[in-house]
């Protein structure tokens, strides 16, 4: 995802924000808490220490050492520190019980116009009932209501007149014959926007123009053009290693892409909006989208014009789309209604996508939520980065996230653009489990399937099989399995360090920068 495609707001506060009670986040993922990331410093630390004689008498001592023992001091040291430090995070751990709710209450956060024993009794118990008020309306949170077909459909009538609502037969992908006019005879690819604003996608554009008539078919003097939709989407969420798993795929001989992994047209181009920050543009039509998947296309019509028993075998090559944007991004709806829909979208964009192709495949890549958003941070924050920066930035978040739901729901604010805008950063994109029910509010169970990173990178072969398997797409012999899973092992320490990002240890300039590109 493009760091021209985010925005944050500024970093900035409002006495406003200041007089309300914070909420601190813990989001409770598998067992592990960000409450010591959060706030690092030991309550019990001394105030002093003395040690001013400690680093004199110190050196005097080294000189009686040789190199090699010194080295192996300092590094015994390192390891021992890092044993320590971990063994403090799993005592964290345990003494956290876990609970429904995606936050973690901690003490109120004081308002800085009081000093701590300034704060009253009431203001005290304010804080706790916002905080069971705001626990209670997450765990009571109700499914979506879903809209009917006709209402989907009435809002894009192109969206629907273009595809057929049946796909052709013994094909895996949704595919269809399109009849091809005079003007797409001559260069089909000449007004494609994604070939006019990508170069690398230009080349692309400029192989299949040369290679377009060869893949026309014939039928009554007329000539058609085979169109495809992706048979998967790995829909999110962002820096959970969509583009890893994109680039895996591309190397199977069953997967076809195009060199465009983010076309972001359900959420955004097909309303006119390339960075919502920069107004509307121009729309992206639907035959620019259907281009990016030509490439399947012209394999699969390769397949049936050479396969003579193309009605008994299924033709296997599919493709798919790695947009990270469209698991939780429906900013579009706010940008279209204006305050017409203040409260939450009406229409989500796994709506158009199920009432166009119902049995599509969904992937999910997820992701440690703290360690999420630590990697979301050091890749779209330019300057100043560093953990106070980050602390300071998560407390913002919290505290105008808090705000929202004190006057509404969960949903309305996960979804509010506002909100969105002027949060310092993304925390509510860790907010899965939301994401996901409104995904299953329309697509079945066994049509989505759900990747943590941490099993990705820790066991790729069966974590790589299981993706083969909810694709149905062929193991492809041992020898290929086993090439890319050597090519992944240099990508997995490139991608996934060892050091937690929960640690101030993890410093931007350090190891763990790797992970903002992943």
């Amino acid at each position: 995802m493009p760091t021209s495609d985010y925005k944050y707001g500024s970093n900035t506060q409002t006495d406003h924000f200041n007089s309300l009670q914070s909420l601190s986040l813990a989001v409770i993922y598998g067992r592990r808490s960000a409450r010591t990331f959060l706030d690092s410093r030991h309550k019990n630390a001394p105030n002093r220490l003395d040690v001013k004689c400690a680093p004199l008498l110190f050196l005097t001592n080294l000189r009686r050492f040789s190199k090699a023992k010194v080295v192996s001091f300092f590094l015994g040291l390192t390891l021992t520190f890092l044993i320590m430090a971990s063994y403090t995070l799993m005592l964290e751990k345990k003494r956290l019980p876990l609970i429904s709710a995606p936050f973690w209450p901690s003490l109120p956060v004081i308002p800085t116009s009081k000093s701590t024993g300034e704060v009253s009794t009431e203001e005290s118990l304010m804080s706790k009932e916002l905080l069971v008020k705001i626990i209670s309306s997450i765990q009571k949170h109700k499914p979506r209501r879903v809209p009917d077909k006709k209402e989907v459909t009435e809002t894009d009538s192109n969206l629907f007149s273009v595809i057929p609502p049946q796909f052709l037969p013994n094909i895996k992908s949704p595919c269809w014959y399109e009849e091809v006019s005079g003007e797409v005879r001559a260069d089909p690819y000449k007004k494609n926007r994604f070939c006019l604003r990508s170069k690398s996608f230009r080349n692309t554009c400029d192989r299949l123009g040369a290679s377009f008539h060869q893949h026309l078919s014939h039928k009554d003097g007329k000539q058609f053009r085979l169109r495809c939709l992706p048979y998967f989407y790995i829909i999110g969420q962002p820096k959970c290693g969509t583009t890893d798993l994109f680039h895996r795929l591309l190397m199977h001989p069953e997967v076809k892409f195009n060199s465009i992994k983010e076309p972001h047209w359900w959420t955004r181009k097909r309303f006119g909006y390339i960075r919502f920050k920069d107004g509307f543009q121009e729309r992206f039509p639907l035959q620019d989208y259907l281009d990016l998947f030509d490439l399947a296309s012209h394999n699969i019509q390769e397949e049936i014009s050479g396969n003579s028993s193309v009605n008994q075998e299924a033709i296997h090559i599919i493709t798919g789309e790695a947009s990270a944007s469209t698991m939780w991004d429906n900013q579009a709806w706010s940008y279209l209604h204006g305050a017409e829909h203040e409260t939450e979208p009406y229409l989500l964009v796994q709506d158009f996508i199920h009432t166009v192709q119902p049995d599509a495949k969904i992937l999910i890549m997820l992701r440690d939520p703290v360690e999420r958003l630590y990697s979301d941070y050091l890749y779209f924050i330019l300057a100043n980065k560093s953990v106070e920066d980050f602390h300071h930035r998560v407390k913002e978040s919290i505290q105008l996230f808090q705000v929202c739901l004190s006057e509404r729901s969960l949903r309305s604010c996960v979804y509010n653009t506002s909100l969105y805008n002027i949060m310092p950063v993304r925390l509510h994109l860790g907010l899965y489990f939301l994401f996901v029910l409104d995904w299953l509010s329309v697509f079945r169970r066994d049509q989505i399937l759900v990747l943590r990173l941490e099993d990705y990178a820790n066991n790729f072969k069966e974590t790589i099989k299981k993706v083969f398997n909810f694709l149905k797409v062929g193991m492809y012999y041992k020898k290929y399995l086993n090439s890319i899973y050597l090519a992944s092992l240099h990508l997995s320490i490139l991608s996934f360090p060892t050091i937690s990002c929960r640690t101030a240890l993890c410093t931007p300039g350090s190891s763990s920068d790797q992970t903002a590109h992943v």
